[in-house]
């Protein structure tokens, strides 16, 4: 079965708008993958559709509130249907959670057939239908954004390019910045010469040992500039091989003859 994403959001065209469009939006148009977005706010109980209110305690802005949240969620849960073979997670995109990276995006695309994201706004959310429904909480950086549709957006980005189907090929994602342990080589396209800037030697050369142990040597200058912290973990799990010492080949040693000397008179021989 594809891979499935549910988005719970404010502001379900915005996420609709990025993911709709390029790779993602050909995956889905292809059945390599699923994307769908859910207006909290259909979920409302109020009159007026309002899904926030004041935070308990005081304090500046407004909280999302539980039910509209729960209301929805239940909603997802229904028209994804149950089976149980299928692997379910759902996520909170909040600055309070644990930094996305690659791995965690290869582990989330591995271990998982449905994702459901939730999407934050204004202060938050209320924390008692996120303890009763969230699994994860993960955030895409230090830094805090006025919701939480850009990053479900990176996330599902992140998570559904490594969906069998969505990319052409696996050697896409796997050997990229980031993904290899290193950030990725330089690359360069036709011209080979651009305002006086010549495409390296070596990249024209049609000698793929060559090619390979250069990229090899220019990511890891590049990561050594910008991203040490990378080179010093992919050392770590890539030590030097030593070569192996050559053994000596062992010499033939001659035969000493162990048997007496033999009298030559004894046995009835005369020497000239």
């Amino acid at each position: 079965m594809p891979m499935r994403f549910d988005i719970m959001t404010l502001f379900p065209e915005l996420v609709d708008t990025v993911l709709g469009s390029s790779i993602i939006g050909r995956a889905q148009k292809s059945g390599a993958l699923t994307v769908a977005t859910h207006q909290i706010r259909d979920y409302s109980e109020d009159k007026h559709r309002r899904v926030d209110d004041t935070p308990y305690g005081g304090g500046k802005g407004m909280l999302m509130a539980a039910q509209p949240i729960w209301n929805c969620y239940q909603a997802v849960l229904a028209q994804a249907g149950e089976d149980e073979r299928v692997r379910r997670h759902v996520i909170y995109l909040t600055p309070t959670g644990k930094v996305l990276t690659q791995q965690r995006a290869t582990e989330l695309a591995r271990d998982y057939d449905h994702l459901i994201l939730l999407c934050g706004h204004y202060e938050g959310v209320d924390r008692r239908v996120v303890d009763e429904i969230v699994d994860e909480e993960i955030s895409i950086g230090d830094y805090v954004l006025t919701g939480g549709e850009i990053p479900a957006c990176i996330l599902t980005d992140c998570v559904a390019r490594m969906v069998p189907g969505v990319l052409a090929d696996e050697e896409c994602y796997e050997k990229e910045s980031i993904a290899s342990g290193l950030l990725e080589y330089p690359q360069y396209t036709k011209p080979a010469v651009w305002h006086g800037r010549e495409v390296p030697p070596v990249l024209l050369s049609g000698d793929h040992a060559k090619v390979d142990a250069y990229r090899l040597e220019t990511a890891i200058a590049l990561t050594e500039r910008n991203r040490p912290e990378l080179l010093e973990a992919w050392r770590a799990a890539h030590p030097p091989v030593e070569p192996k010492k050559k053994r000596r080949k062992k010499t033939a040693q001659p035969t000493v003859d162990t048997e007496p000397p033999v009298d030559s008179a004894a046995q009835g021989e005369v020497s000239c």
